[in-house]
């Protein structure tokens, strides 16, 4: 068993390489996040476990546009008024 878990660690690691080093730790970090949920698991049921855990997409990026929906609604909320909406929504939409 720890065969078969450290080839699937061995070859999705090497699958993922990328050349900045935080996309190495991102997938280091999500098999020790699968792994540690799948302690309770065995054989085939642990397989197809990690297979779906580490093939998760993870949460898309908010679009532009509902950026500036939540950016314009905060504003409006703050009732900023020129000069100081102007500068809040070029920070909000940046961050």
């Amino acid at each position: 068993m720890k065969k078969l878990i450290l080839s699937v660690a061995v070859t999705l690691l090497s699958a993922s390489l990328a050349p900045a080093a935080l996309a190495a730790t991102g997938q280091q970090n999500k098999m020790k996040e699968c792994n540690a949920s799948a302690a309770d698991k065995k054989g085939d049921e642990r397989k197809a476990y990690m297979k779906e855990c580490l093939s998760a997409k993870p949460a898309a990026k908010p679009t532009q546009q509902e950026k500036m929906k939540s950016c314009n609604k905060e504003a409006g909320e703050k009732a900023l008024k020129g000069d100081e909406r102007k500068a809040f929504m070029s920070g909000c939409l940046k961050g």
